[in-house]
């Protein structure tokens, strides 16, 4: 009951936060679409500075609710004026409050790819419409081969999205797996990875390509549960979902980021039609993610 009772909470105290900010922020943003110049990029900044305000709230209300240790290595040394690529494994939802309890106010604030449908999420959709969050349309191999003038649409809107980026500091974050990890979709995957999905190369090769000479550093950002997301009170294994974490379910999340150089060969190439440069970026990708792999290994063993 007492758990119940700490997520109604906690819910709660979101959704006024979101209530009350949401407001200001879309009326900056509807100022954006007015303006142009100098000025779009000032109702911009206001909007970032609203969305940096309710996301230092919700850390407020974790840290005064829930007793979740939020375990941040390397983190030092980010800044605010400068833009960054992060990389990231995904598991839950939870790994988003894990981002912002890492990022928030060390880096820019962060910019996601976000399929298509969660623009119908109260609120939320109107919110991340409003921060230029890209909204992506994901067909299967079946429905291209069927419709093949829609081949290459995502990456298209993945350019457009970079362009607006480019007129200010930006943290953009690509999750490469594209969905949340779970044990299924690992075997139905084969994957090679322990601990992670298969990682798709192509989204990042066109933030690097459209981006590149403005990203100071990748971000290769490893989120681990230690306790399985589980508190002291029970046995078990399970990734834990965002009501756990609501309700204190979840004693203690590791956020290691990596800072790391990239390589101008990086950008420098034709992915989409170069089939050398992109098993180059393939390459570059595939090693990463088979450190991760024994990166999580390690944090879970000794976390």
């Amino acid at each position: 009951m007492r758990r119940l009772f700490t997520g109604c909470l906690v819910a709660l105290l979101l959704i006024l936060n979101t209530l009350v900010l949401i407001g200001p922020l879309l009326v900056f943003a509807l100022l954006k679409l007015v303006f142009s110049g100098y000025m779009r990029d000032y109702f911009s900044a206001g909007v970032m500075w609203i969305a940096e305000t309710w996301a230092q709230i919700d850390k407020a209300i974790f840290a005064l609710c829930i007793p979740t240790q939020w375990d941040i290595r390397g983190a030092e040394g980010l800044r605010t004026d400068t833009s960054y690529l992060v990389v990231c494994n995904h598991q839950s939802w939870v790994d988003i409050p894990a981002l912002i309890q890492a990022l928030n106010r060390r880096a820019p604030f962060f910019k996601f790819f976000l399929k298509k449908e969660l623009i119908w999420v109260p609120l939320l959709g109107l919110a991340w419409w409003a921060l230029d969050y890209p909204f992506m349309k994901r067909y299967s191999k079946a429905f291209l081969q069927r419709h093949p003038e829609l081949r290459g649409h995502d990456l298209e809107i993945t350019r457009e999205a970079c362009e607006l980026f480019k007129r200010q500091p930006v943290t953009v974050v690509n999750y490469l797996e594209g969905t949340r990890m779970s044990a299924a979709k690992r075997e139905a995957q084969a994957s090679p990875f322990d601990h992670l999905l298969v990682p798709k190369a192509g989204g990042v090769a066109f933030v690097l390509a459209a981006m590149g000479e403005q990203l100071d550093r990748l971000l290769d950002v490893t989120v681990v549960y230690p306790c399985n997301g589980l508190s002291p009170d029970g046995p078990g294994e399970r990734i834990p979902g965002f009501w756990d974490l609501c309700c204190g379910r979840v004693p203690k999340v590791i956020i290691d980021i990596q800072s790391r150089g990239i390589d101008p060969a990086l950008w420098q190439g034709d992915y989409e039609n170069d089939p050398v440069f992109r098993l180059q970026v393939q390459g570059w990708v595939n090693d990463m993610w088979r450190e991760k792999d024994r990166r999580i290994a390690q944090l879970k063993a000794g976390g």
